[in-house]
């Protein structure tokens, strides 16, 4: 998923469109709501195992650095 999203960066902000920000971030928006409300509040275990929690770690790291990617790739400037 991470080198997908890098390898499309350029082609997501041709048009310098604000949208493929708003995809990533709504990614992670609703990534920390599933993990928060979804999983964390109903299982007091979570994530359970040190695989899990690496797990977890990594998948928010990658959105994290995608968003602020897209932030960067897409932000206004002259073009």
């Amino acid at each position: 998923m991470h080198a997908a999203l890098l390898q499309a960066a350029p082609v997501l902000a041709a048009a310098k469109s604000k949208v493929p920000f708003y995809i990533v971030g709504g990614l992670l928006i609703c990534w920390a709501l599933v993990l928060s409300m979804g999983i964390g509040m109903r299982r007091p275990e979570f994530p359970g195992t040190v695989a899990a929690e690496r797990a977890v770690i990594g998948i928010t790291v990658v959105l994290v650095v995608a968003t602020m990617t897209m932030a960067i790739v897409t932000s206004g400037g002259p073009g």
